[in-house]
């Protein structure tokens, strides 16, 4: 489910891009589903594994960061560059955000034909994990990239607010941006748990609300669901 939703965030960067004019990320090959397009050196393998020992060795709090490789865009191909750089910004978070509430229902469709279907229980409990996950997941996912720091999704909106001369120098500091993700995740914790305070609310709506559709075999696979 996270590779799914990892893979679907960055298509829709490079589909935005294309619907606003540029072709970098189709002529890039990455408008694809093969996962091995979208896996980058650095991000996706060096850095989840410096953080994870790194944060060990120094006797912190054990953390894994990483990402997929960016989807290439040229915004100077946009039609209208402002209003194209917000919409492709957007886009990915948009499409985490539709697979969570595509998840719901499913939830529901998954429990209801598992209680009635005695033989099914056990496939459709861990199926209806996968879901509930997809909805865990895809919630952190928007949350994490709206924050406003470069170079997630959340700085190429933040920047339009701020006034020009701000603006420019927010977009200089993006090039330390990466290391104020990695400090926030070690030592922020506080500040994220502010920012992530939407994401609980929405994870626990949606078990109050489905709370009589979990099958007994999917708590097995997600014991907070108790």
């Amino acid at each position: 489910m996270l590779l799914f939703s990892v893979i679907a965030h960055e298509i829709a960067h490079g589909w935005a891009a294309l619907r606003q004019g540029d072709r970098t990320a189709l002529d890039a090959g990455r408008l694809s589903w093969n996962p091995a397009k979208h896996i980058d050196f650095f991000l996706t393998i060096l850095l989840p594994l410096v953080t994870y020992y790194g944060s060990m060795a120094v006797g912190g709090t054990p953390m894994l960061f990483g990402g997929a490789k960016p989807v290439p865009v040229d915004p100077r191909n946009y039609r209208h560059p402002r209003r194209g750089d917000i919409i492709v910004s957007l886009a990915g978070v948009a499409t985490n955000a539709l697979i969570g509430l595509v998840c719901l229902p499913l939830i529901f469709v998954a429990g209801l034909v598992g209680t009635r279907v005695p033989a099914l229980e056990a496939s459709l409990g861990i199926v209806q994990a996968m879901l509930f996950y997809g909805v865990l997941l895809n919630a952190v996912l928007i949350a994490f990239n709206l924050l406003p720091i470069p170079p997630l999704d959340g700085s190429h909106v933040f920047k339009y607010l701020l006034p020009r001369r701000l603006a420019i120098r927010y977009v200089q500091f993006g090039r330390y941006g990466l290391l104020v993700l990695i400090l926030l995740l070690q030592f922020g914790h506080r500040v994220l748990d502010v920012w992530m305070t939407p994401v609980a609310l929405a994870v626990y709506g949606a078990q109050a609300v489905l709370a009589s559709y979990v099958l007994p075999t999917t708590v097995q696979w997600i014991p907070w669901l108790q």
